[in-house]
């Protein structure tokens, strides 16, 4: 079997499957477990920030959304290394063409292959939006590279750790206003699983809450898998001060912790309304990896769970020792 997965998600479920010696090809956003990165990497970004360089998130959104205006897609794929890779499978995504590459362009480099070659292999395309969806993915690739029964009990185990995470919390209590930030200027709040684990952890996030799926009645408790949140959205900053978060989050997609912290700096430094709210004053903001962290929906979504549980409920021996995240305080602007 020879596996090209240009998701990140997809290549930490295939090295948790234990298939890791089957990957051929992966996206140059696949960094995680480490001995992926001598596997070729396929696809390259268009755009280019150097971390020093000093360019903030408000010029990133800006040189993105003009690709989006004119069409032009973030990512590029190697065509040619890809036929010579030969793969039996590939696997992509469908859910964010801003995240990784997208999948008609995948699909288009498929069909010059099988042009070219005569060899067509299975596409396998994630569009996780929930919890349980990332966790049915690992079952979906486990199938395809034949390794259902490995795939079966790595779930159970992911599932388990959940549980016992979760077991910390009242389900039944709503807790305090936690505000996440996936992107700082302009401001999106968090969307689909992530807004699940914030509730599981035992907090609300009431600019994009979760909801009941129709027929499925409160859906708390054991049952919360039947509530759904949409994907990211932007809003103001006043409206984000408006819901005054106790406990806040600043992960950005695709930044670093670093970059995340530069960003954390930036907003206390030159924002007025980011210095008055209520989880900045007390203390309680944590910024995360977002490139490894929240935004990758595969396996360690179990670990963004766990972090989450902990550092909202002052059990943090649920924290994964490695997990990248820091406690930011104003203090570390100076």
């Amino acid at each position: 079997m020879r596996i090209v997965s240009l998701i990140p998600s997809g290549t930490e479920i295939v090295a948790i499957l234990g298939a890791e010696s089957m990957l051929v090809g992966r996206s140059h956003e696949c960094d995680f477990p480490a001995g992926v990165l001598g596997v070729p990497a396929l696809t390259s970004q268009k755009t280019h920030f150097d971390p020093g360089s000093g360019v903030g998130a408000k010029a990133i959104d800006a040189q993105v959304a003009e690709s989006i205006k004119t069409g032009e897609s973030l990512y590029q794929i190697d065509v040619q290394e890809l036929m010579r890779l030969e793969p039996d499978v590939i696997i992509t995504q469908d859910l964010c063409s801003v995240c990784s590459i997208d999948l008609d362009a995948v699909m288009q480099a498929v069909e010059t292959m099988a042009k070219a070659t005569g060899k067509k292999p299975v596409v396998l395309s994630l569009d996780p939006k929930t919890v349980e969806d990332i966790l049915d993915d690992i079952y979906r690739v486990g199938k395809v590279i034949g390794l259902d029964d490995r795939a079966m009990h790595v779930v159970v185990g992911l599932r388990q750790r959940m549980d016992r995470a979760e077991e910390h919390i009242n389900p039944y209590d709503d807790g305090p206003v936690c505000g996440f930030m996936e992107w700082t200027d302009p401001i999106y709040v968090a969307g689909h699983w992530t807004v699940q684990i914030i509730g599981r952890a035992g907090a609300r996030h009431p600019l994009n809450e979760v909801v009941a799926k129709p027929g499925s009645g409160a859906a708390v408790g054991p049952q919360q898998a039947e509530r759904i949140a949409g994907h990211s959205i932007a809003v103001p900053s006043e409206l984000f001060c408006a819901t005054k978060p106790k406990y806040l989050v600043i992960a950005p997609c695709g930044l670093n912790l670093e970059q995340a912290i530069a960003e954390a700096n930036r907003l206390y430094e030159e924002e007025s309304w980011f210095r008055g709210l209520p989880a900045v004053i007390d203390g309680k903001v944590a910024v995360v990896d977002g490139n490894q962290m929240f935004n990758r929906p595969g396996p360690r979504v179990v670990d963004a769970l766990e972090f989450m549980v902990g550092w909202l409920n002052g059990c943090e021996h649920l924290i994964p020792a490695d997990f990248p995240w820091t406690r930011w305080s104003p203090a570390s602007t100076k």
